[in-house]
């Protein structure tokens, strides 16, 4: 699995200000619409839902909210760079300005893990993390998260 068989370009967006995680969650869940054809409340409820659980910002400035969906036939992503961080109750107590989501069939175990375990690696980098904070571009995003396997597979 490489993430580009998960993220397509135009799951990719660069947004100067979100007001609140809800309000990040209520994009993603519009843009998970627009782009895979998903059930916005649907996928609102089930990001919040999993949130719930604990929050999903990992540290360094980096969340991945994940939630399980059905109606889905396959792990899809989105990714959000947020020009303005925002508080997210990350475990580094930092704010967040890199949002990887990741929705999965409801029945998927281990590729919604092997999915999450790769957006996790991928963005410990942190000279990727530079990248992605240095450019607005969604597609110049999207090029630099699908060559980051690339270049450590290389």
């Amino acid at each position: 699995m490489q993430i580009s068989d998960i993220l397509l370009p135009a799951a990719v967006r660069s947004v100067s200000q979100v007001s609140s995680k809800k309000r990040l969650f209520q994009d993603l869940a519009e843009l998970a619409h627009s782009v895979y054809g998903l059930d916005s409340a649907r996928t609102l409820d089930a990001l919040q839902e999993r949130e719930s659980l604990g929050p999903t910002g990992v540290g360094n400035g980096v969340a991945l909210p994940h939630a399980r969906l059905h109606g889905l036939n396959r792990v899809v992503a989105l990714f959000i760079r947020l020009e303005k961080p925002l508080d997210f109750d990350a475990v580094d107590k930092l704010p967040v300005d890199l949002v990887f989501a990741l929705l999965a069939p409801q029945s998927s175990g281990v590729d919604h893990l092997k999915a999450l375990a790769l957006v996790s690696r991928t963005l410990r980098d942190a000279d990727l993390r530079a990248k992605l904070r240095a450019n607005d571009d969604p597609v110049a995003l999207h090029a630099v998260l699908a060559a980051a396997q690339d270049m450590k597979a290389a």
